[in-house]
């Protein structure tokens, strides 16, 4: 990984130019896959029609929250299951990367299940976040939603050329994510039989690249895990945990953060500590929504756009790229 160095990254982005990428509004990511390159469209675009298939990405619900910040998360989730129902075409399946509850009690499970039972397209994709597992060790969280994945709750699976691996780095967390040993080398006996021109999409809770460590904000082993990936041509890492876009293409690898259906966080560095981040209450729809990322063929960064939840703002626009 790039190391920061000073107020400047290697790749020529300063500290001010970074921050000002960290937006935080948006909450969920429609993928399309085309010959292998990952897309996003708008919600209300054409653009699935040449898509070999979509997903969509869904992160940091916390269903059972009910602060200030938003009193009422259930609600807010279901505004962006009415999105992705919307969709004239459906995605194929739905990911979702953790924090589903926010202090993993059955309740707040059940909650979830109910809530999620409204979506026209019901095949979903867990891994867990640090909220998911802190009660039990994620014992009931490997009960009511990872059945059928390995140890912690890590697994993969191949959809129409694509190979996706999902993981868990909240198991082992002290400060920053930890994928762990064993993990580390499931994977790598997982994408043995793979060959470097599969596409392949890795999706885990907190960043697999150092987004801000004061806050743990990264992953303490990421660099294993992406040297395992080196050989690959085509990598796109999703993540959630900050509840708020970045994006970073580095070499043959896309890194995007998810925002939350929850609650935004601030910006690294403008606040004390991380945490949920309280607006106006007439503006916190504007805050919350949908995020649309786009590939195109050839293309070396991505386009983002939001559409927020705030139906005065639904069309979004198009993010800043630093």
């Amino acid at each position: 990984m790039k190391k920061k160095t000073d107020n400047t990254w290697d790749d020529g982005i300063d500290r001010r130019g970074f921050l000002q990428c960290m937006q935080w509004a948006g909450t969920g990511v429609i993928w399309s896959m085309s010959a292998g390159v990952p897309s996003s469209h708008l919600l209300a675009a054409d653009a699935q029609r040449v898509a070999d298939f979509s997903f969509v990405q869904i992160s940091d619900s916390h269903i059972g929250f009910n602060k200030p910040a938003n009193p009422d998360v259930t609600a807010t989730l279901q505004s962006a299951i009415e999105k992705i129902n919307a969709l004239e075409k459906q995605p194929d399946f739905l990911i979702h990367t953790g924090d589903l509850t926010h202090l993993a009690k059955a309740r707040e499970f059940d909650l979830l299940d109910q809530t999620l039972q409204s979506l026209r397209q019901r095949q979903i994709f867990y891994v867990p976040g640090e909220h998911d597992v802190t009660a039990d060790d994620g014992k009931l969280y490997l009960e009511r939603f990872g059945q059928g994945t390995s140890g912690l709750g890590w697994q993969s699976f191949d959809h129409k050329g694509v190979h996706f691996v999902g993981l868990n780095n909240v198991a082992q967390l002290e400060g920053l994510g930890r994928i762990g040993r064993d993990q580390l080398e499931w994977v790598r006996k997982d994408l043995e039989s793979k060959s470097s021109s599969t596409p392949i999409v890795v999706f885990a809770h907190i960043p697999l690249w150092t987004v801000y460590p004061e806050w743990g904000w990264g992953t303490e082993d990421s660099a294993q895990a992406l040297a395992l990936l080196k050989r690959f041509g085509s990598v796109t890492v999703l993540n959630g945990h900050i509840h708020q876009v970045l994006q970073k293409v580095e070499g043959n690898v896309t890194f995007h953060t998810a925002m939350s259906t929850a609650f935004p966080q601030p910006a690294p560095g403008s606040a004390p500590s991380a945490g949920p981040m309280k607006v106006p209450a007439e503006r916190l729809k504007q805050v919350l929504g949908i995020a649309d990322v786009r590939f195109m063929a050839g293309a070396q960064r991505l386009a983002l756009v939001d559409s927020s939840l705030d139906p005065a703002n639904a069309s979004g626009a198009p993010r800043k790229e630093e």
